[in-house]
């Protein structure tokens, strides 16, 4: 058996990047990637991309600053699939973190659907602390092309930062 290392570093996830996220979601998914980009444009959101050497999004996440006041709320993370249980999702958190710290606020929150609990399991691990439940929705593109309603319940988390 052989350790493979990946030396990874976090920075705006940019238009040009789009192309090779594929993995992250559908075309829909990625346009509404594209409108979040224009808001990180002008401060409203970061969004950030993890990347090994070769500088092509492995990870993406963003943090959105208009949920709550004081609050920096993560949402759309993934790491992709291949990638998954390498590290790669405690690094974009953890670098999600210091944005949100760096803008003076010493809450983060996020919510992760209660049919994910790999993902829920991430986030115990790394301090955040359920406090509530609730429904949530979007639409996303069907096999066919086609928009659909998702419904889901999502668990929502939170962590003081220091």
């Amino acid at each position: 058996m052989t350790d493979v290392v990946l030396r990874l570093s976090v920075r705006d996830l940019a238009h040009a990047d789009l192309a090779s996220c594929g993995w992250a979601g559908s075309d829909h998914h990625l346009a509404d990637v594209a409108r979040q980009l224009e808001r990180a444009r002008i401060g409203e959101v970061d969004y950030l991309a993890v990347c090994p050497a070769t500088d092509i999004p492995v990870a993406k996440g963003g943090i959105e600053y208009q949920v709550k006041d004081g609050v920096g709320t993560l949402w759309q993370l993934a790491v992709h699939p291949a990638l998954q249980s390498c590290g790669i999702g405690t690094f974009l958190v953890e670098a999600a973190e210091l944005r949100v710290r760096n803008r003076g606020l010493r809450q983060a929150e996020l919510a992760v659907e209660e049919n994910n609990p790999r993902a829920r399991a991430l986030y115990e691990r790394l301090g955040y602390v359920a406090y509530d439940r609730q429904p949530d929705a979007w639409d996303e593109q069907a096999p066919d092309g086609s928009l659909r309603r998702y419904e889901t319940i999502c668990t929502l988390m939170r962590k003081e930062l220091a």
